[in-house]
């Protein structure tokens, strides 16, 4: 089974104290229901790289963890992000940090500062992913529209928002999928 995993939120925690609201603002925008994101501007880049500096940016343990006993023999993992160039180096140096060279089979960034949503959809069909999770609900229900066939799962649910499609499913589903395969 090919597995894509998203980064942030995923295996790599928000900084604390600064609430998603504020860091959605910093990236997405909405126009007139089109799916946008964009680069910070030059005060906004700076506040991003205090952000990710690996001491504000605590792996997320549990799922980490999860990883390392997860049956490599039958899976390939596939981390991908959508972080933009201006971060390149921060993330080099949470990837060391977390020792994520060693889990993944392997890792795809967006440094060439594609829109997000178009970067994964491009590299979830290349890879030929059978699922991928993710936190952003909106960039799931656009990429999960283009793959019908490709099982998404949504990390998060705390927005009190539903998925759209029903290639879209709760975190708490994947277990169920990942012994399907297994079995």
């Amino acid at each position: 089974m090919n597995i894509g995993f998203d980064l942030d939120k995923v295996f790599i925690d928000t900084p604390p104290f600064i609430p998603k609201s504020f860091i959605d603002k910093l990236y997405k925008k909405r126009d007139n229901g089109v799916l946008l994101y964009r680069i910070p501007g030059p005060i906004g880049q700076v506040v991003r790289k205090i952000t990710h500096l690996y001491i504000f940016r605590p792996q997320i343990k549990e799922n980490i963890d999860f990883l390392h006993v997860f049956p490599k023999d039958k899976n390939n993992l596939y981390l991908i992000s959508g972080r933009f160039k201006f971060l390149e180096n921060k993330t080099k140096k949470i990837i060391e940090k977390y020792h994520f060279t060693e889990i993944f089979d392997d890792m795809y960034f967006n440094f060439a500062n594609e829109q997000p949503h178009f970067f994964k959809n491009r590299i979830i069909k290349k890879l030929k992913l059978d699922c991928f999770i993710d936190d952003d609900l909106s960039l799931l229900n656009y990429i999960a529209r283009n793959n019908p066939k490709i099982k998404f799962f949504w990390l998060t649910n705390h927005s009190g928002k539903a998925p759209r499609l029903p290639n879209i499913h709760a975190i708490s589903k994947l277990p169920e999928t990942l012994n399907q395969s297994i079995a």
